[in-house]
């Protein structure tokens, strides 16, 4: 068992499925007490009960990220719990891909809420912690799309472009806090992402797309990898894709 990761008290977001799901997983198996949010309650209680069956801690919210009462009330729940709080895995998302002329404004506004506040008000909820204690750690799930773009992603990949500029700029504000953080860029991965597109041409595509994906396993690997480096070492950045994707 990884001792870095052993007693860690860590907060993922998105945990209902994928890979806020499978990191949680992860993490538990080595050792640490997660604390999940997600919409869906009724996935995270299940997720509780399977983790706890297996000898680990953990704890579930109901969580919408884009509110940001309720991610400060995850933190909070999660200190009162187990006495503190270690690292905070940002990683919900959604992606209701399209073109820009098809004026998805909700769309719009939900990624923008989501991907760009809910990082956000993450930080915002943990940081009060961290610099009391410290120390700390951020893993923020960007994207591959947040390093290029393509016909239907202009905004989604403009979410995520935000996150590593937001994430670079929070690394450099908190090193006097001992406070590590990393950006976490997936590739093609097996997902609900898709289920969020309402452009039927643009799913099927998507679709077709995510044939090549690799497990949530394999980012919940490197999330681990990322946690389990030394206090001294902070890892900026990872960009993790299939060895067949293209872009």
């Amino acid at each position: 068992m990884n001792t870095n990761i052993s007693g860690k008290v860590i907060v993922i977001t998105g945990a209902s499925s994928g890979i806020g799901y499978a990191t949680a997983k992860k993490l538990s198996e080595q050792g640490a007490i997660v604390s999940l949010g997600a919409r869906r309650i009724e996935k995270l209680e299940a997720l509780v009960k399977e983790i706890t069956a297996h000898g680990g801690q953990a704890l579930a919210r109901r969580t919408d990220v884009g509110q940001k009462e309720e991610l400060a009330a995850l933190v909070s729940d999660t200190v009162k719990a187990f006495g503190k709080v270690d690292v905070i895995v940002n990683n919900a998302g959604v992606m209701p891909l399209s073109l820009i002329e098809d004026l998805k404004f909700d769309e719009w506004d939900q990624m923008i809420n989501v991907n760009i506040k809910g990082v956000l008000y993450g930080l915002a909820a943990v940081l009060p912690y961290f610099k009391e204690q410290k120390s700390g750690q951020v893993i923020n799930v960007s994207s591959v799309a947040g390093h290029m773009v393509a016909p239907t992603s202009a905004i989604y990949s403009a979410t995520k472009s935000a996150v590593l500029m937001i994430s670079e700029g929070f690394r450099q504000e908190v090193k006097t806090y001992n406070i590590r953080t990393t950006i976490i860029s997936p590739g093609l991965t097996e997902s609900e992402l898709s289920d969020t597109i309402s452009v039927a041409a643009v799913k099927t595509s998507i679709d077709e797309l995510r044939k090549m994906s690799i497990s949530a396993e394999s980012i919940a690997n490197a999330i681990a990898y990322v946690i389990s480096q030394p206090e001294d070492v902070d890892v900026s950045e990872m960009i993790i894709r299939p060895t067949t994707q293209p872009m």
